[in-house]
């Protein structure tokens, strides 16, 4: 073969493989959220999924910040982008080594945690998530309802169930006011 012909062949070869490192990155950075640096969704719920087959005693939480939309309407979508990193940085912290966090759209968050022993600080979680934020010399009040569900009492233990139940306790503690755990 001359080398001509070699060139000519291995031209749509490397750019398949520089096509493949693109797509690779996108789906990479898909799975994170782009203001929070939490997994997304889909990111998650593959981890999550693991994580409850491998610890029978694992918690899933659902979090939703109170009046978000008011932080947005009066102090603006700075002020809210703020408020969002600040509780992702919180969840994250709380979950440390033993659960991920992940933001699943707007200001609602999950997380799954797997120690049992780690589980019984969610009164510290709910603490640190009702911690005000300084945004530009201000300081934002922030309150958020939390549900939560263990694995082991559902009667069968998929991620869909679980965030189903964490879904009704968290509207549980909405209806019972701000700053609740349920």
């Amino acid at each position: 073969m001359d080398t001509q012909t070699i060139t000519a062949a291995a031209l749509p070869a490397l750019g398949w493989a520089f096509h493949g490192g693109l797509l690779l990155r996108r789906l990479a950075t898909a799975r994170r959220d782009p203001l929070t640096g939490l997994h997304t969704r889909a990111g998650w719920t593959a981890r999550a999924e693991h994580l409850m087959s491998k610890h029978p005693n694992a918690l899933v939480l659902l979090v939703d910040l109170d009046d978000f939309k008011t932080v947005n309407d009066t102090h603006g979508h700075a002020a809210g982008d703020t408020v969002l990193t600040e509780t992702a940085a919180r969840l994250t912290d709380w979950c440390g080594r033993h659960g991920i966090a992940a933001r699943l759209g707007g200001d609602e968050f999950a997380a799954i945690v797997t120690d049992p022993a780690h589980t019984a600080g969610l009164f510290a979680l709910r603490v640190a998530l009702d911690g005000s934020v300084d945004h530009n010399g201000l300081t934002l009040p922030v309150s958020a309802s939390v549900g939560q569900c263990h694995r082991d009492h559902l009667p069968v233990p998929t991620l869909t169930d679980a965030l189903s139940a964490a879904d009704a306790s968290m509207y549980a503690a909405k209806g019972h006011g701000r700053r609740n755990t349920r």
